[in-house]
């Protein structure tokens, strides 16, 4: 079980990061040049040696994560 403090933690690193939404950009299946990257309010993010299945994890866990902790703590109260 995931207590109160280690959620707690995890929405930390989170709301630390740069704010969402994140975008994932795939040369060739979003635009047809340059290099695959991450589009944040910060600045782009350009990752080497991932898949686009990695890349797209990544972006959409800028806004997952606050939304699966917040189920959680849903569910706790419910219990």
């Amino acid at each position: 079980m995931i207590s109160d403090a280690e959620l707690q933690e995890i929405l930390n690193r989170c709301q630390n990061a740069t704010p969402g939404p994140w975008v994932s950009f795939v040369e060739g299946r979003d635009h047809e040049s340059g290099s695959s990257f991450i589009q944040t309010s910060g600045g782009d993010i350009e990752l080497l040696g991932t898949s686009t299945a990695d890349q797209d994890f990544i972006a959409h866990s800028r806004t997952d994560i606050p939304k699966l902790i917040e189920e959680i703590r849903r569910l706790k109260q419910l219990a």
